[in-house]
């Protein structure tokens, strides 16, 4: 029991022992660490200490750089600022150098000028002097004063003044008939331009009307894919506006703008509209009227009792009905002129047979299926010489507006009924009561200027004669007469075409036998 418990007592011992060993050692250990902690705790410290000294120097080194490099650029441009001023300044002293010397030129010529003023002032006292005594020397030698001198001279010099200037207005008229086609083309192009808009409009649009403006929507189709199918089938453009119960057909062809008319009043009256339906119905039209065009040309032949024309002579005839010239159509104007072609050629015992196949063929070039370069007189006479009409037809056809040389009998007497037919009162829209007034003040405009004895507008008030006292104008008077009442004419009426003007002087000598 006793050695158990000394054992007890060793081993408690013992076991405290290891344990204050144990705590030494860990005391020990645990000293170790932290100084190692503390010394990597200071080198870490260093480091960070450096590398933030580096970036502080680094940063110090680019502020001084960017602080250098402002101050270096403020110094060029006040270097440059210092240039343009000297420069400045240079200039300055040049332009106040060149002030100075052109103050001192002025000053030089003012006072050159001073003293030839003083030089001319007493020159012209002297003239003046001289000038008086000459006059006075010349009145004693021609037993004239000033006055009645100056009448004779004035007088002398407007004579050839105005012999000098009729020769130079002729001189300038031959000028300007050398250059007036092109000159009057445009003229004429701007005239149209600003008067035509009426004649245009009822030459060019057709109205189309419909019963309601639902219909419109049928006729533009999806997309408007309709309506492109019509105008590319016709060659015609249609305008659906906001215009009430109405779409306009706009295009220069009469024939196109008919067959587009009919054509969409098929259409509309059949209710199928659709792309294919309507080239069927256009193809289907556009058949109908050239046999309507082929049927009027020979209903026209009938009628005026001509024989043997050839079948595009006859569709040519046709396809006069559907043009118009000056609101005169075409197809009524030629039926008249053959009318009076004929009736003209049996007063003078001509063939009227023939003188109406001319009169009803002279405007066939105003329809040809093609549109060649050459005036519509020549055109129709180049077809009827193509289809083998006879060259007395071919010539009046040709000759009617004097392109050429007129050959035949039937020649004037087609042109003579041409005007007869455009110019009566109503063939082109005049009323008689306009006609006659105008007529009239032809007259009456000439009239008025001293000298004239009588006028006459002739041929429709295409030309107005004028007839002159012998014994009051002379011929040079005449020709600038003539060229004042044209001036009038054109600055003060309103007229179709071109007006003539012929001034008339003629001197009669009548002796009596007994």
């Amino acid at each position: 029991m006793t050695s158990l418990l000394i054992y007890v007592l060793v081993g408690i011992a013992a076991a405290v022992i290891g344990l204050a060993i144990g705590v030494a050692i860990q005391k020990s250990s645990a000293r170790s660490q932290a100084k190692t902690i503390i010394e990597e705790a200071q080198q870490e410290s260093e480091m960070i200490k450096q590398k933030k000294l580096l970036e502080a120097r680094e940063e110090e080194l680019q502020i001084k750089a960017e602080a250098e490099k402002q101050a270096n650029q403020r110094l060029t441009k006040i270097q440059a600022a210092e240039a343009r001023i000297k420069q400045r300044e240079l200039q300055l002293n040049q332009q106040q150098g060149d002030i100075a010397r052109r103050r001192n030129e002025n000053e030089a010529i003012k006072a050159n000028l001073d003293a030839q003023s003083q030089v001319l002032e007493s020159q012209k006292t002297e003239l003046d002097k001289l000038t008086r005594t000459a006059q006075d020397t010349l009145e004693h030698i021609s037993g004239l004063s000033a006055d009645e001198a100056k009448e004779k001279l004035i007088e002398s010099l407007r004579d050839e003044a105005k012999t000098a200037a009729a020769s130079y207005i002729n001189d300038i008229m031959d000028e300007a008939k050398l250059t007036a086609n092109k000159e009057a083309k445009r003229i004429v192009v701007q005239s149209i331009q600003r008067v035509a808009t009426e004649t245009a409009i009822e030459n060019s649009v057709t109205v189309f009307h419909i019963d309601s403006d639902e219909i419109k929507g049928r006729i533009i189709g999806r997309e408007g894919r309709n309506i492109r199918a019509l105008e590319a089938a016709t060659g015609i453009e249609i305008i659906v506006d906001d215009t009430p119960e109405a779409i306009v057909l706009s295009g220069f062809d009469p024939v196109r703008r008919e067959i587009a008319r009919l054509a969409l009043h098929q259409l509309v009256a059949d209710g199928r509209i659709h792309p294919a339906r309507i080239e069927e119905v256009v193809a289907k039209v556009r058949k109908q009227i050239e046999e309507e065009i082929v049927e009027t040309g020979k209903r026209t032949a009938i009628d005026l009792g001509i024989h043997g024309l050839h079948p595009d002579l006859i569709r040519l005839v046709g396809k006069m009905k559907y043009r118009s010239s000056y609101g005169q159509n075409l197809l009524q104007h030629s039926r008249e002129t053959a009318n009076l072609c004929a009736i003209m050629a049996s007063e003078l015992g001509l063939n009227p047979k023939k003188a109406r196949r001319a009169g009803l063929l002279h405007d066939i070039g105003k329809v040809p299926d093609e549109e060649p370069e050459l005036p519509h007189a020549l055109l129709g006479m180049k077809l009827a010489e193509k289809y083998k009409e006879k060259p007395e037809i071919c010539n009046a056809i040709g000759a009617h507006h004097d392109e050429i040389e007129q050959t035949t009998l039937l020649a004037p007497i087609v042109q003579v009924c041409d005007a007869i037919s455009g110019a009566r009162p109503g063939a082109r829209r005049e009323i008689v009561e306009a006609y006659i007034k105008r007529l009239n003040d032809l007259e009456q405009l000439a009239l008025s200027y001293p000298g004239v004895i009588k006028t006459y507008a002739i041929q429709a008030g295409r030309e107005l004669r004028v007839i002159v006292g012998a014994d009051k104008i002379d011929d040079v008077e005449t020709e600038k007469l003539s060229a004042e009442i044209a001036k009038r004419i054109q600055d003060e009426m309103t007229y179709p075409g071109q007006v003539k003007i012929t001034v008339i002087r003629e001197t009669r000598s009548v002796s009596f036998a007994k």
